[in-house]
């Protein structure tokens, strides 16, 4: 009986070790994805800043002529 424990014991262990592993993996996957949601954020309101400055400074060049 004892190598049938054994076996058991380390099938368990060898589950249990996968699916923190997993775990692990989706946690990274998912932090990464936050990272590239956070940067295309602020990509978009850099975009948007200079657009705005760009607008500004076309309308202050039409108000001096």
């Amino acid at each position: 009986m004892g190598f049938m424990d054994d076996a058991k014991d380390a099938a368990e262990t060898a589950g249990r070790k996968a699916s923190e592993a997993w775990e692990d993996t989706k946690d990274r996957i998912d932090d990464k994805v936050d990272e590239m949601k956070a940067e295309s954020d602020v990509k978009k309101a850099e975009a948007e800043r200079d657009s705005v400055k760009a607008k500004n400074e076309a309308n202050e060049r039409m108000r001096d002529s």
